[in-house]
């Protein structure tokens, strides 16, 4: 089973970089990936969700090895949360630990997305 720094690791080859280049354009000292490694440490969060959005790749993957384009989700047709009124209409039981974690790990991403898109203001 491969690291995430295996996995990291695959992403720069096959992007064509160098490591050294990988660490510069993410803003990541050479120590630090040299930790990653060795194993003593693992990417943060916010480090594992700028680097898939680099590489274009899937947090799960990154993370778990898993690939999740091979899984595809049909969804249907009918209203999930909200009805034709707009009322909350979701009347399933409480989420699971797994399912918070995910939402809560989606709506960070989507920050980091938002932020990353945003321009830069400055004041003159």
């Amino acid at each position: 089973m491969q690291s995430i720094y295996q996995r990291i690791e695959e992403l720069i080859k096959e992007r064509g970089m160098t490591k050294k280049a990988f660490c510069q354009q993410l803003g990541i000292s050479t120590g630090n990936f040299g930790d990653w490694k060795r194993g003593k440490t693992t990417p943060g969060t916010n480090k594992l969700i700028e680097i898939a959005s680099f590489f274009d790749a899937s947090l799960d993957w990154i993370m778990l090895g898993r690939d999740v384009q091979s899984k595809v989700l049909k969804e249907s047709q009918d209203p999930y949360f909200f009805g034709a009124s707009g009322q909350l209409n979701y009347q399933g039981g409480s989420l699971s630990e797994a399912e918070r974690d995910f939402i809560l790990e989606y709506v960070e991403f989507t920050r980091f997305r938002k932020e990353k898109n945003q321009p830069n203001s400055t004041t003159d």
